[in-house]
């Protein structure tokens, strides 16, 4: 069987859907069946910048297709035109043709597979930019609905899914994503952080956590308090320019941290020194690092909304994401109380063993079987 998997998300920083694509990518290969259990399956990533150029060893036993073709006149051509085909660009034809993205990619033959990670950009454009805001609202839905399956990486996506496009829960299957392969954490320093690790972007709600974080200084400022300084880690998205210069302004002048992208072999040490990690985003279609900060074994806080409460489960603490004062309150009681920071870490090893890359491949090959029995049945 041939698959060809869209890389492109992972050619440059992997963020969200890059590390997504990324670790699918070599959970699929570790756990490839053996041809006499299976037919022999031949995994493909596929790219294509003018720029970047995809290391062809980036995935050890997966095959490499870098084009040099600028991303934005593909993804225009293919997004306005459905053209050209895949088959052509790459002069090969492939079995399953799976997309990271609920675009689909154009191809003659092959089932049709594309990754929903949720749902944001129909509600709220206006959190998006470039293509996304351009062509998802218009095309993603009937392109979720024309897939042979749609993969969702939590159960919250696949009701998204279901109630915004149409599409029979029957054709959905969820995957949600894996653990990252690290030690847990045995104890935590001396000096610790709260810490946020994502796109400074409006989905993650980050105005409400300066908000949040301002109302904790001040208060604990008040009665001669220390307060663990707030670290903000992840690349500038929409709108980053004006929240980075709030953060050097007023009571958060001095008091906060802003690193910038982080390399996905540098994420650990940022995890290690922090005390609590915060998610205080509108939704999330799963909330990565959520899982990431669990394996650690670093208490999370979560906003209420999205996918992030089947995935912190009950080894972390909820609150509404519009409401500051409330989320402030969740951090001081953290800081406040080693102890239950300590129950706080125990509990996130034991929710984080849930998830595991090795499960996320086999959901997926679950998929990619349903799309062929589906691309057998539309084409007769």
């Amino acid at each position: 069987m041939r698959i060809l998997l869209d890389y492109r998300p992972a050619l440059r920083q992997r963020t969200g859907v890059g590390e997504y694509v990324h670790e699918l990518a070599r959970a699929l290969v570790t756990t490839r069946p053996p041809p006499r259990d299976a037919a022999p399956e031949s995994l493909t990533l596929f790219s294509s910048s003018w720029r970047d150029r995809l290391d062809p060893g980036v995935v050890a036993g997966a095959d490499v297709i870098d084009l040099r073709v600028p991303v934005r006149v593909l993804n225009y051509a293919w997004h306005r035109w459905a053209w050209p085909a895949v088959e052509t660009l790459t002069r090969r034809s492939f079995d399953v043709v799976h997309a990271a993205h609920p675009i689909r990619i154009p191809a003659r033959r092959g089932a049709q597979v594309v990754t929903v990670h949720d749902l944001d950009f129909l509600h709220h454009p206006e959190r998006s930019r470039a293509e996304i805001r351009r062509d998802y609202p218009r095309l993603a839905p009937a392109h979720i609905r024309a897939a042979d399956a749609v993969l969702v990486v939590s159960a919250h996506t696949a009701g998204e899914v279901e109630r915004l496009t149409g599409v029979a829960r029957s054709r959905i299957v969820v995957a949600p994503l894996g653990r990252p392969d690290w030690p847990r954490r045995l104890d935590e320093p001396a000096d610790g952080t709260i810490l946020f690790l994502g796109t400074l972007e409006p989905r993650k709600n980050l105005s409400a956590l300066l908000d949040a974080y301002g109302h904790l200084l001040a208060r604990r400022q008040a009665r001669g308090a220390s307060t663990p300084r707030l670290t903000l880690a992840g690349g500038p998205g929409l709108g980053a320019e004006a929240l980075i210069t709030r953060t050097r302004d007023g009571v958060l002048a001095g008091r906060v941290d802003v690193l910038g992208y982080i390399a996905p072999d540098e994420r650990q040490q940022v995890y290690a020194q922090a005390w609590v990690l915060v998610m205080p985003s509108h939704t999330e279609g799963f909330g990565l690092p959520a899982l990431e900060a669990m394996t650690m074994g670093v208490p999370v806080v979560a906003s209420t909304r999205g996918a992030l409460p089947e995935v912190v489960g009950e080894a972390g603490l909820l609150c509404e994401s519009r409401d500051p004062e409330a989320l402030a309150a969740a951090l001081e009681s953290l800081i406040d109380d080693r102890a239950r920071r300590d129950r706080m870490r125990e509990a996130g090893w034991r929710q984080a063993d849930r998830f595991s890359w090795t499960h996320t491949a086999t959901r997926t090959r679950e998929a990619w079987a349903s799309a062929l029995e589906q691309e057998a049945r539309r084409r007769g």
